[in-house]
């Protein structure tokens, strides 16, 4: 299952560019659909760009799940500028690749910015992003971009045994959003759902701990409905599923661009935590990937 996940942290999708995310979703899930408990209705197409809509017997909740990734465009003179907010450190090797070849080169820094070390002028506008460096030991995974390509590998893993429901993965989430609005009125419009999960990554706190569970934030920069939330937590008090509950003020993710759309979504952000956020060794323990496997199954069963 690993495997799965470290493949996913090498692909080349920072915001803007979700596209080689979609195309290996889309090649993924038409080579093992066949071994799913049901076969989804894949929706995709120019009017929902490069994101991805499966739907699945008589959906009542939606999981939503972003596949881009932090990472880095070249400015002028191999200067970079961010895209979303990842962690610019001086020896951080980044690739990527413009019209003349490949690109393989440390961050450093001249006066004040931030540039790529690299031995010529790479093309204005190039993205570039972390090199992986997949580590799996016994108790933790460690690369980058686990924020969200393990948001994204959750999704799958539901997907197998996924009765009714629908699942998105979309876009932009890394860099202010953009996706969520149509889509989410896509879905409200013509299945008539409402409630909604995001499968998403968090932060090791002084009240989150590694190995302790799934998180259910109750809230970061954005307050979803707390009935609804307290419904989440009902469900998972009486489901001996191991979980943590968090309280934050800052951060966010396609909850609140749910929530900013005309349409009366309720929604909670439910993700396993990590450490070294938006960096090349985020970290999450192996723990608590299982019970945020295990709750979203529980909670797409029974929501």
């Amino acid at each position: 299952m690993m495997r799965l996940l470290e493949e996913m942290c090498n692909i080349h999708a920072p915001s803007g560019e979700e596209i080689n995310m979609k195309n290996f979703l889309l090649k993924h899930i038409k080579a093992n659909q066949k071994n799913w408990r049901k076969q989804p209705e894949i929706i995709v197409g120019e009017e929902f760009q490069d994101n991805i809509i499966l739907v699945f017997g008589n959906p009542r909740t939606a999981i939503f799940s972003h596949m881009d990734s932090i990472g880095f465009t070249v400015k002028y003179n191999n200067e970079i500028i961010k895209i979303g907010g990842p962690v610019i450190k001086e020896g951080y090797t980044l690739i990527g690749k413009d019209k003349d070849g490949n690109i393989e080169g440390n961050i450093i820094k001249k006066n004040d910015k931030y540039f790529i070390d690299f031995s010529r002028c790479i093309e204005r506008g190039t993205s570039l992003t972390f090199k992986a460096n997949f580590r799996n030991s016994k108790n933790f995974i460690q690369s980058c971009y686990i924020d969200n390509r393990l948001g994204v590998w959750n999704c799958l893993e539901v997907a197998k045994n996924l009765n009714d429901g629908i699942i998105v993965f979309s876009s932009w989430e890394e860099h202010g959003g953009g996706s969520i609005g149509y889509l989410g009125k896509y879905i409200y419009k013509k299945y008539k759902i409402n409630q909604a999960l995001i499968s998403d990554i968090t932060w090791i706190t002084e009240g989150v701990s590694h190995g302790k569970g799934v998180v259910i934030s109750m809230r970061d920069s954005a307050i979803p409905r707390r009935s609804y939330v307290n419904k989440i937590i009902e469900i998972a008090n009486n489901s001996e599923i191991p979980f943590q509950i968090e309280v934050e003020n800052a951060g966010g993710s396609d909850g609140n661009s749910l929530q900013r759309s005309p349409y009366p979504w309720n929604w909670c952000f439910i993700g396993a935590a990590e450490d070294n956020v938006h960096s090349p060794n985020e970290k999450v323990h192996k723990n608590d990937i299982k019970s945020m496997v295990k709750m979203y199954n529980k909670l797409m069963e029974v929501l």
